[in-house]
C-alpha cells in the first residue's frame, strides 16, 4: 500500500489528496480539521451519507449546490422542508437525485430540530477516539475503513432515529470532521487539526 507521496509543491501528501486539484484543496485546507457546530455536522452527515456509493470528488464537486439545494444545511429550514420541496430536490440537477438519500436527509432534519443547541454536535464528540491510542498510518492500507468507534456512532445515531447512517459513513465523517486523524504519518497535513 502507498505511503505518502510528494506533491508539485515537493511537500509529501496523502495519495489520495493528489489525484485532482480539488482533492489536494480539500486535504489540505478541510480533510481532518475539526468541525463544531449541529448544522456544521449535520452538513457532513448529509453529504457523507450522499456519498455512498459515489465517490467523495462527485459530492466535493456539488458542494455548492447542495449547500443551496438544502439551506445551507440548516438544521430548522431543512426541517420545514415540504412535499414541494422535495420534488424540488428531485429535479435538481446540481445535487445527487436519490429518493432514499433526500428523504433521509429530510427526516433526520425533522428529528434533529427536536434536539437541543449543540446535542448533535456533543453525541459526535463523544465518540472520538483518545489521540494518543492512536498511532499515525504509514500507508493507506493503515487507515481503517470502520472502528469500533464508528460502530458505536452509528448504532447511537440509528436508535436516536437518524437514517443513512452506517459505521463506514460514521467513520468518513469521524476523518473528514477531525475526530481522529488519518493524515498518513509524513503527509504535511498531519497534526494540524486542533480539538
Amino acid at each position: 500500500m502507498s505511503g505518502a507521496e510528494p506533491a508539485a509543491d515537493g511537500g509529501l501528501r496523502c495519495p489520495w489528496g493528489l489525484s485532482t486539484e480539488d482533492y489536494l484543496a480539500y486535504h489540505d485546507t478541510e480533510w481532518g480539521k475539526p468541525v463544531h457546530g449541529d448544522d456544521a455536522l449535520f452538513e457532513r452527515l448529509c453529504l457523507e451519507a450522499f456519498q455512498s456509493g459515489l465517490s467523495w470528488l462527485t459530492i466535493l464537486r456539488r458542494r455548492e449546490g447542495f449547500r443551496s439545494a438544502f439551506a445551507g444545511f440548516s438544521i430548522p429550514a431543512v426541517a420545514e422542508f415540504t412535499d414541494a420541496d422535495k420534488e424540488r430536490l428531485l429535479a435538481d440537477a446540481g445535487i445527487i437525485r436519490n429518493r432514499a438519500k433526500i428523504d433521509a436527509t429530510l427526516a433526520n432534519a425533522e428529528v434533529l430540530a427536536g434536539w437541543g443547541a449543540g446535542e448533535l454536535d456533543a453525541l459526535i464528540w463523544s465518540y472520538a477516539p483518545d489521540p494518543a491510542t492512536r498511532p499515525a498510518p504509514r500507508t493507506l492500507g493503515d487507515v481503517p475503513a470502520v472502528t469500533p468507534e464508528s460502530t458505536a456512532l452509528a448504532k447511537d445515531l440509528k436508535k436516536r432515529s437518524i437514517r443513512f447512517v452506517g459505521p463506514t459513513t460514521a467513520y468518513a465523517l469521524m476523518q473528514a470532521c477531525g475526530l481522529v486523524d488519518d493524515h498518513l504519518a509524513d503527509c504535511v497535513a498531519r497534526g494540524r487539526g486542533v480539538r
